[in-house]
């Protein structure tokens, strides 16, 4: 009779601890819903849940001055993806502030409105560089959708000690799932070969065999199939984008006035950048009473 009574105590006692174990088990992960109405979402990896973005924060394609060749290259390998036709992953690398985010968001807009073309469906997925482990999950999930995607990283760059560069070679080019044909990859980084040199030296010093350590890294940016360099621009073209982004938004000010300022800004900022210029014209805006 006791040796039932013990049993008895003992199931009860495993019962509470499974209870117990049942509360503090972490909750699953909500599944991804079927894609909305949206154009562009964020990917929200810890939640795994692709966050529909209702606005996108972009300019007109037309408003971006400076950068003629590089808009026309990208442009058309996003018109061919958009077709169902051939098209490569694109890094676009280059000075800070020269329309390479600002580039690929225009383009989508662009495509978007002129679906009326012949493009299918085109979705813009925005990753966040921290997020870049989890691109196979979002790979698989995307991949069944009948649209087609851009996943895009910006400011995208590795530093010492970081190994999630490996999850996007392998869905880039030579990963047993590898890419969907639905689904392109574009980045922005400063740097053309997605890592800071003091890293590739110190990679190639302290190894065994210095060209296959560095060669592992190096070789991520030969992946991508466009490399589109965005570089500093000039003062006439600096002061072509002040007057565009000036007459886009409806500011009365004569050529000369917005010269001088356009000037003066840029040598007090150090640099000449479309960023500079909206920067400027938004000052002038605020000056006038006007929203930008």
């Amino acid at each position: 009779m006791k040796s039932k009574q013990h049993l008895a105590q003992i199931a009860s006692i495993l019962g509470e601890i499974a209870n117990s174990l049942k509360v503090l088990a972490p909750m699953p992960k909500a599944s991804i819903p079927v894609l909305e109405d949206a154009d562009a979402y964020h990917w929200d990896a810890d939640a795994g849940v692709l966050m529909a973005v209702p606005r996108v924060s972009r300019v007109p394609l037309a408003m971006l001055k400076g950068i003629d060749a590089v808009q026309d290259i990208l442009l058309r390998n996003t018109e061919q993806f958009a077709r169902g036709h051939g098209a490569n992953n694109a890094l676009l690398w280059g000075a800070r502030g020269m329309g390479k985010s600002s580039l690929v968001k225009a383009i989508h807009g662009d495509i978007t409105e002129r679906s009326s073309e012949g493009f299918e469906r085109l979705v813009l997925i925005e990753i966040a560089r921290e997020d870049l482990e989890s691109l196979p999950a979002l790979m698989r999930r995307i991949g069944k959708e009948s649209a087609r995607f851009i996943v895009f990283c910006d400011d995208l760059s590795f530093d010492n000690g970081e190994t999630s560069y490996k999850s996007l070679k392998t869905i880039l080019d030579g990963g047993l799932e590898g890419r969907p044909d639905n689904v392109l990859f574009y980045a922005t980084s400063n740097r053309r070969h997605l890592m800071p040199r003091d890293m590739i030296e110190n990679e190639r010093s302290t190894a065994i065999n210095p060209g296959e350590a560095v060669e592992e890294k190096v070789s991520l940016s030969d992946r991508f199939g466009l490399w589109l360099g965005f570089h500093n621009c000039d003062q006439p073209t600096f002061l072509a984008m002040v007057r565009t982004y000036a007459d886009h938004y409806g500011l009365d000010i004569d050529d000369e006035t917005l010269r001088a300022r356009a000037i003066e800004w840029s040598a007090t900022r150090g640099a000449r950048s479309g960023r500079v210029a909206i920067q400027l014209v938004r000052t002038l805006a605020g000056e006038m009473g006007k929203s930008a």
